[in-house]
């Protein structure tokens, strides 16, 4: 029998059961590859924790096996998820860890989410990680995440033009420092929608709330961030705004 799922709330249902139908579909390709070292197949991300786009979001599985998961077998999955659907397999983002979560793509936010949000597809044995700490997930945050996402900030901030093919790695620019201020303050992942109702209440210093705002009634009409464009010198800002919180320069909410 398959297990029922009860989905968080999206202003796009439609979209939201075909994205849940087929990461249902990809399960048994999962388990045909891996036999008994799978444990077990979710949903995180927006499919688990809200706020899911047809457009924007990507639908990300995660995998618990035994002993990981080898490049070839992910390779080969990918492909056969692409024969399913071509549309819904190019957005497949998959998370994967042993027993022990000690190898493989599953950083400590998505543990978070895992732990917190987690949509069981399949699951022969339920296995939880030790839940990160506030202090590892803003050590993680001010690693690879901020700087990445700040190279991002300023290539776009300098561009004279939006290119179509970046329209979604602009928007997604736009948002991070919502889900950046969220998950420092609180140390939880949640949708883009909770990270800007937390925002809003809690106001840190020097962020352009009302750009991320805007940003985020974009991602919910799946509309195009070109009228959003001019504003971009305003990630630099942002940018700023975030590099202060991260240095302890910005007094931490006392929500939790």
């Amino acid at each position: 029998m398959r297990p029922v799922i009860s989905m968080p709330p999206t202003a796009d249902t439609p979209a939201q059961a075909a994205a849940v139908d087929f990461a249902r579909r990809i399960v048994p390709l999962w388990q045909a590859a891996l036999g008994p070292e799978l444990l077990g197949v979710y949903l995180i991300g927006s499919l688990a924790h809200g706020g899911f786009s047809r457009r924007y979001s990507d639908i990300d599985m995660a995998l618990i096996t035994e002993t990981g998961l080898s490049p070839q077998t992910l390779d080969r999955v990918r492909s056969q998820a692409a024969a399913v659907s071509t549309d819904w397999g190019a957005k497949l983002s998959v998370f994967w860890t042993d027993r022990h979560f000690g190898v493989g793509r599953f950083p400590p936010l998505d543990r978070i989410d895992y732990i917190d949000h987690a949509v069981v597809l399949m699951e022969r044995e339920c296995v939880r990680p030790v839940r990160p700490a506030l202090e590892e997930i803003q050590h993680y945050l001010g690693g690879a995440p901020f700087t990445n996402w700040t190279e991002q900030a300023r290539r776009f901030a300098t561009a004279e033009t939006l290119e179509p093919k970046d329209r979604k790695a602009y928007l997604r620019t736009l948002l991070y420092p919502g889900r950046f201020c969220y998950s420092w303050m609180t140390g939880r992942m949640g949708s883009n929608d909770e990270a800007v109702a937390f925002l809003g209440k809690t106001r840190p210093a020097q962020l352009d709330v009302s750009l991320i705002t805007r940003a985020l009634q974009c991602r919910q009409a799946d509309a195009d961030p070109d009228s959003l464009f001019p504003a971009r010198t305003a990630l630099l800002s942002q940018v700023d705004a975030c590099a202060a919180l991260l240095a302890g320069r910005v007094p931490r909410s006392g929500h939790n």
